[in-house]
């Protein structure tokens, strides 16, 4: 079955929002479908888009899985962004919970960091 993927985000604030993604997703094309929305192409067919709903801002949770989160949270602080909270789970994997400016949560997770040797 071919899948596409949009998950949205809730926001209050359009400008707002998407410098705050722009930073988030650097380097991550993008493209503004209309007047309350802006949606970000994070890999082949999977998207996050932001849209102005007022009302349902700071509720939306995303979790996005990265192939190396030390890279990911590296690049994020680079541009000021820094996880609110980590996260381990007893199988290794980690997860950094980012909040943006409306206080929705996008977590980013990353394989258990393997032993050297």
């Amino acid at each position: 079955m071919e899948l596409d993927l949009f998950a949205g985000i809730a926001v209050r604030d359009l400008a707002r929002a998407t410098a705050w993604y722009d930073h988030f997703f650097d380097g991550a094309e993008a493209f503004d479908p209309n007047d309350t929305e802006r949606v970000w192409t994070l890999a082949e067919n999977r998207h996050v888009y932001v849209e102005v709903a007022p009302d349902h801002a700071g509720h939306s949770m995303v979790t996005l899985f990265v192939a190396d989160l030390d890279v990911f949270t590296a690049a994020a602080a680079g541009h000021g962004i820094h996880p609110e909270q980590r996260e381990s789970y007893e199988n290794g994997v980690r997860k950094a919970i980012y909040r943006d400016p409306d206080g929705n949560e996008i977590g980013v997770g990353g394989a258990p960091v393997q032993a050297e040797g």
